[in-house]
């Protein structure tokens, strides 16, 4: 199986990890929006992502300083670069050798920026959500720009792995970016909900961390059979079948197991 989800808009950058990086696969595409970016004033670029005064100078300086030759103690990898909530649940530092290895290969981290990221791919620091309505020679925006390269990335290491599914932990404005008449995989999305006095609810926080366990689950247990994703339990989850449908299985958390 093949796994998405979706960046973070906050970063990890204290410690340079131990890892040896990659280059990203589309990393022209990159460096061309890094420039068109570069060329953004603070007041658009506050604009275009609805930035308060000092996020929106902390990343005009960030593309300010893109280079397309980093210099390595610029870069991380971008597994451990993210530190949002999907990442609280991944907690990629703690994955071993082995299943960083089994990540790289069937994990992909879908970028504004980059577009497709393995994890163990050299970033620079950087925001920029893939929802901006950025203006490019492709279309009014990022939507536009990647539609086509996201799909066939994902197809072509879907074909690498010899696998027709693909697990979508990634959130909708992330994954409304691939093509879904060009993505030629089966497409699961797990639903993580929190057990309340009016029945199961969908809280945001709590599902963006369920997603990331997720994807850990499947890392940590190999996992080639979209049926064993059925089994997946971490947190206190646990399948709930009669809201549940093949390409939607819905999790659902107890009330006891939100105290716990």
């Amino acid at each position: 199986m093949l796994i998405v989800i979706s960046p973070a808009k906050r970063l990890d950058w204290a410690e340079r990890p131990e890892h040896s990086m990659t280059t990203p696969s589309l990393l022209d595409d990159a460096n061309r929006l890094a420039k068109t970016m570069r060329n953004q004033t603070l007041g658009s670029l506050q604009k275009l992502m609805d930035l308060s005064p000092d996020l929106a100078r902390l990343n005009r300086d960030r593309f300010r300083d893109f280079s397309e030759e980093p210099q390595a103690d610029a870069v991380r990898p971008a597994a451990l670069a993210f530190a949002g909530d999907t990442y609280m649940g991944l907690e990629a530092a703690s994955l071993d050798v082995d299943e960083m290895v089994w990540a790289q290969d069937h994990l992909r981290i879908l970028s504004g920026l980059y577009g497709v990221l393995r994890p163990c791919d050299a970033i620079q620091p950087y925001r920029l959500e893939m929802g901006s309505r950025l203006k490019t020679r492709r279309g009014s925006n990022l939507y536009d720009y990647w539609r086509d390269d996201l799909s066939k990335a994902l197809n072509a290491q879907a074909k690498q792995l010899n696998t027709d599914v693909l697990v979508n932990c990634a959130s909708q404005e992330y994954f409304g970016a691939v093509a879904p008449k060009a993505l030629k995989l089966r497409v699961i999305t797990p639903v993580f909900m929190e057990e309340k006095p009016g029945g199961p609810k969908i809280v945001s926080f709590f599902a963006k961390r369920a997603r990331g366990a997720m994807a850990r689950y499947i890392i940590q247990h190999r996992l080639t059979d979209p049926a064993s994703l059925t089994e997946f339990d971490t947190g206190g989850y646990a399948l709930r079948p009669d809201l549940s449908t093949p390409e939607r299985p819905v999790f659902v958390r107890s009330e006891a197991a939100q105290a716990a």
